[in-house]
């Protein structure tokens, strides 16, 4: 086995292990749904639904997932648990990949933008903080020159953190302090960006959802000091949302896709939650690409979202 094998089987290893709650949970369910019947009938789907649901898979998403379904089982006649499994694993790959995105997809591929500047934006407690520093992390590993802004300004931890994030991964971090003006912290970062010839550029922004105009003024803000150095930043708006909140995540995702142009999501505890459903939900109708999934405490275990690993992973029985 070559060393690229090697690290592929652990990231695969890592995944499975991060979304084994989720996969015992809907899976065991589904296994127990069908017990006793030959074939998927409506009394079936109904219990689908259901735990569809229950996964926070979110019921827009669970209905449009129950209908392609029905059509398929209906046309091919499929029966059984490996059978149905494969059949959702199909379906839910497809919801998935109608989110197509210019996004970068690696860490090395920048769109032949320098430097490249993402915007962090979540509420406090998702792991925003902690998701930017191992994505600064995996960034200096292939070779690129990172620059980190404290833009939270609201809570002295978070520009705290960061620090120790930068002092970590050997990263400079440009700080005002607390309770100064997140949009001066964002402008300052991305000028020595330029003079330091960054390759990569994260801002960190308050991690609260006051009043969604109070947000929307302020993530503005922010957005058009950056253009003052660079008129296209910033080139990634990325939303942290905590997976383990269920439905919550649905929430905090609609205020913060109507606040700004959100355009890629980082789900993190994915590994503690059995509802890692929210993924297929969120990305389904937010109609956003899921870039980072976070399937435990490592540095290294913030990976770049998969979606046929992530498919293949939740339905492994």
């Amino acid at each position: 086995m070559g060393i690229f094998s090697f690290f592929s089987k652990e990231k695969k290893d890592r995944l499975d292990q991060g979304l084994e709650k989720t996969k015992t949970s809907l899976l065991d369910k589904i296994s127990k749904a069908l017990v006793g019947k030959s074939s998927v009938d409506d009394a079936f789907l109904d219990d689908l639904e259901e735990i569809l649901v229950s996964s926070d898979v979110g019921i827009e998403t669970t209905l449009k997932i129950i209908d392609r379904l029905q059509k398929r089982v209906t046309k091919d006649k499929y029966v059984g648990v490996t059978e149905l499994n494969n059949l959702l694993k199909e379906e839910v790959g497809k919801l998935m990949d109608e989110n197509k995105s210019d996004i970068p997809t690696d860490f090395t591929d920048l769109k032949g933008v320098k430097p490249y500047v993402v915007m962090v934006v979540g509420v406090n407690g998702v792991g925003k903080t902690t998701t930017i520093g191992k994505m600064a992390n995996q960034y200096k590993k292939v070779g690129k020159k990172v620059v980190l802004g404290a833009g939270d300004t609201f809570r002295a931890a978070a520009v705290e953190q960061l620090k120790i994030w930068g002092s970590r991964n050997d990263v400079p971090v440009i700080s005002h302090g607390m309770n100064t003006d997140p949009a001066s912290v964002a402008f300052d970062t991305i000028k020595q960006a330029v003079d330091m010839d960054a390759d990569v550029v994260i801002i960190d922004t308050a991690g609260r959802l006051h009043n969604k105009i109070g947000l929307m003024d302020e993530l503005s803000k922010i957005k058009r000091v950056m253009q003052k150095v660079i008129p296209t930043a910033p080139h990634e708006i990325l939303l942290v949302l905590d997976a383990s909140t269920g439905q919550n995540a649905f929430e905090q995702a609609k205020q913060f896709t109507a606040a700004t142009e959100v355009n890629a999501l980082a789900l993190t505890k994915l590994d503690g939650t059995a509802k890692g459903g929210v993924v297929i939900g969120v990305a389904d109708q937010f109609h956003i690409p899921v870039k980072y999934i976070g399937v435990g405490e490592g540095i290294e275990d913030l990976q770049l979202f998969n979606k046929q690993e992530f498919v293949d992973s939740l339905f492994k029985s």
